[in-house]
């Protein structure tokens, strides 16, 4: 019996943003690789200049990662999608893909958000436009810039089945980039939304002043609010302990490289949300994310009060020391047990 020689995997990123062309760089030093970027003038910067300079900055891309402007181009060949989009263009996009999509390939979302008009998760949206596609996400404390320049992190990768997330683990895997597997896609893919709320929370402290202790206080007890809703929707409570969710809850609350923390240090220096989010390259997912998880938390009967302050600095006129002088009149309950603040 002759030998077949197995192709390389072929696998399209869509979006170009940091994160999109981060992980496009990983992927295709073990698959053959395209990304999709809207903008001629990002394809042409990473085809020509193996460069993406309005996301990316001087980080080089390696040669072997493609990049196109035609979304037929990038996904009718692909045996994975990974969508790296934001939030409010996920379903158009995905829908313009679809077309082109082979049947059953598998979907992984980057997306850290949730869709404002729907309350829908990304993985939701995948199983509405295409149906019968395994659909999972790439989550955990990773800020694209650090991992561009070689520092070691870490990701969970959440599929609905143990050996499709195994499978995929082994593509987005380098020495630097550890890949740990799960099937619990509900609760990896609350994280993402959740943190970024809360980090916009720990940033408003930064800007007003509060100190390091007022800020562990706040992750610490962000983490319970996380676990709380997560599991209430259908998270396995373990998963909000794990990279995806503590792990990425500290970096996004500590980074200055944090979009949504440095939103909330605006907005708690006293500027208005509109002032915070002016001149940002990127989508700060949090503050989309903020109405939105207080209306998943409403329908499940979850108290958030962090969440909340947060929604209403972001999206009912009050300020930074109101959310704050309103967390603490706060009467806590049981550290563990308890459901208060």
């Amino acid at each position: 019996m002759g030998y077949v020689r197995r192709r390389a995997p072929r696998i399209a990123v869509v979006g170009a943003g940091s994160w999109g062309t981060t992980v496009a760089a990983i992927l295709s030093r073990s698959a053959t690789t395209t990304i999709w970027a809207r903008s001629s003038d990002v394809v042409n910067d990473i085809e020509k200049n193996r460069r993406n300079s309005r996301y990316t900055g001087d980080a080089v891309l390696p040669d072997e990662l493609r990049a196109t402007s035609s979304l037929e181009e990038a996904v009718s060949d692909a045996d994975t999608i990974v969508m790296g989009v934001p939030s409010h263009g996920f379903s158009a996009i995905l829908e313009q893909a679809a077309p082109y999509a082979r049947p059953w390939v598998p979907v992984v979302s980057l997306v850290k958000g949730l869709e404002q008009e729907t309350d829908r998760r990304m993985t939701e949206i995948v199983a509405d436009v295409l149906p019968g596609h395994p659909a999972g996400v790439l989550a955990g404390p990773n800020i694209a810039k650090e991992i561009l320049d070689g520092y070691a992190a870490a990701a969970t990768l959440a599929m609905p089945d143990v050996s499709t997330a195994a499978q995929l683990a082994d593509l987005f895997r380098t020495p630097r980039f550890r890949i740990y597997s799960t099937t619990d896609v509900i609760g990896v893919e609350l994280c993402g939304p959740l943190k970024n709320v809360f980090a916009i929370a720990a940033g408003m402290g930064d800007g007003a002043g509060a100190g390091h202790n007022t800020k562990a206080m706040v992750i610490t007890r962000a983490v319970r609010e996380m676990t709380l809703l997560g599991e209430a929707l259908g998270g396995e409570p373990v998963t909000f302990y794990g990279l995806a969710g503590t792990g990425d809850l500290i970096v996004t609350c500590t980074s200055p490289l944090s979009r949504n923390r440095c939103v909330g240090e605006a907005l708690g220096r006293g500027q208005t949300i509109s002032q915070a989010m002016a001149g940002m390259k990127q989508v700060a997912e949090g503050v989309r994310s903020a109405s939105v998880v207080m209306r998943l938390a409403a329908r499940a009967g979850v108290e958030l009060p962090i969440a909340r302050e947060v929604d209403a600095v972001v999206n009912h006129g009050s300020t930074a020391r109101d959310a704050y002088r309103g967390l603490l009149k706060q009467a806590p309950g049981h550290e563990v047990r308890g459901t208060s603040w």
